[in-house]
């Protein structure tokens, strides 16, 4: 079993602190996803790609005119590592 799965606490960190851009950290969320063994259930990688979309959406606009934060949409991937994690 390859767990790419693993690796990804870490980039949330880099990226909170600046030192993982976000084109970087979805790239590699999205990696992770597509290449970690067993596969991830279809709905799961459904789901991090919406909020990879949002996140990536959120970052052309200011925070006033967007309507969910980039804080939210990390702690979002947060708990969908958690959940697919635990599969």
């Amino acid at each position: 079993m390859s767990d790419h799965l693993s690796t990804l606490p870490a980039t949330l960190d880099d990226f909170k602190l600046g030192y993982l851009s976000l084109h970087d950290l979805a790239r590699t969320w999205r990696d992770a996803a597509q290449s970690h063994e067993p596969a991830l259930p279809q709905r799961y990688v459904d789901v991090l790609e919406r909020v990879l979309n949002q996140l990536e959406s959120a970052a052309l606009f200011t925070e006033e005119s967007c309507s969910f934060s980039q804080a939210d949409m990390v702690a979002a991937l947060g708990d969908w590592l958690a959940k697919a994690r635990a599969l």
